[in-house]
């Protein structure tokens, strides 16, 4: 079976403004007559990938990513401390994803969402269910303060040292409280030092809780490092500006709407059992689980994508 497509360039690509001062890198590739698909990245803030490109038919698709604000190519960047993070909230990533679509004058659209990107799916289907054609998600979260909270606190005891710094590199009156909002004052504060050893703490841990995976290359870029850090400790310390299970409860709003749910049976966020759930409340979806995985995927996961792209490609 097919892991994955032959790499492509983009046929067109583009910043859209979306207001605030806000710009978003876009591009498009595959068949500009195809399907339309987008991607929505994870994180919040990891940026596409060229890689994303590579889970369509080009001869099928009109692929279609983009950077959520304030990271990737869009601007302003995280990485400048002096960027306002107070208009990156959910409803705008929502709004921005309606404001590209009808840039593209696309009607309705595949969305595909990994980790963050699977949560933002799910509630931009929620609130646009015209605009969804099918949703595919991979390594699935519903952005619950459970989940963090879990990602934050409770993976202590699976990497008790590892934790243990993360937890140590914040001030001793903040341990015992909100890990993520006491991060995000660190990476909010004047000094470039602690700003940067408070994101090369935070991605240490990242990297730890995927112990499936080799460290992620990225973080080794300072500026990137820093805008991830800071965007997902701006999100994690605010709930994602939702109702906590809100996305759960509301799941059967994505009733027409077909899903695959591709998830490894070794990923953390299943001690919460949120893809499972995910899958029993949303009518019409198919869950597949591969045992052999983590959060960072598998051979066996990456062919179940390309499947259901392929088979999607046959829909209307």
């Amino acid at each position: 079976m097919r892991q994955h497509y032959p790499e492509i360039e983009p046929y067109d690509s583009g910043m859209l403004g979306v207001g605030d001062g806000n710009t978003l890198y876009w591009e498009a590739s595959g068949n500009p007559d195809g399907k339309p698909a987008v991607v929505l990245h994870g994180g919040p803030g990891s940026a596409s990938s060229p890689g994303h490109r590579r889970t369509f038919d080009p001869d099928a698709y009109r692929i279609v990513l983009f950077d959520q604000r304030n990271c990737g190519r869009s601007t302003p960047h995280a990485s400048d401390p002096a960027a306002d993070l107070s208009t990156n909230t959910t409803d705008h990533l929502v709004a921005d994803l309606e404001a590209l679509r009808q840039h593209l004058g696309i009607d309705r659209w595949l969305v595909f969402g990994g980790s963050w990107g699977s949560a933002l799916g799910l509630v931009y289907a929620q609130r646009h269910p015209r605009r969804v054609s099918e949703l595919l998600l991979v390594s699935a979260v519903t952005a619950r303060r459970s989940e963090t909270d879990l990602l934050t606190r409770g993976l202590a005891r699976l990497f008790p040292e590892a934790w243990a710094r993360f937890r140590d590199g914040v001030p001793e009156a903040d341990r015992d409280g909100d890990l993520a909002a006491a991060y995000n004052r660190l990476l909010e504060d004047p000094d470039p030092a602690v700003r940067d050893k408070a994101a090369r703490d935070w991605c240490a841990w990242e990297d730890a809780i995927v112990p499936t995976a080799p460290p992620y290359p990225r973080f080794q870029d300072p500026e990137y490092r820093l805008a991830f850090a800071r965007i997902v400790t701006h999100y994690w310390s605010h709930g994602s500006w939702l109702e906590e299970g809100i996305v759960l409860r509301q799941a059967g709003l994505l009733a027409g709407i077909p899903g695959v749910i591709v998830q490894g049976a070794l990923d953390p966020g299943n001690l919460l059992g949120t893809p499972w759930e995910l899958a029993h409340a949303w009518p019409g979806s198919e869950l597949l689980l591969f045992h052999d995985a983590g959060h960072d995927g598998s051979a066996g996961m990456r062919e179940a994508l390309v499947a259901a792209t392929d088979l999607f490609a046959t829909r209307g």
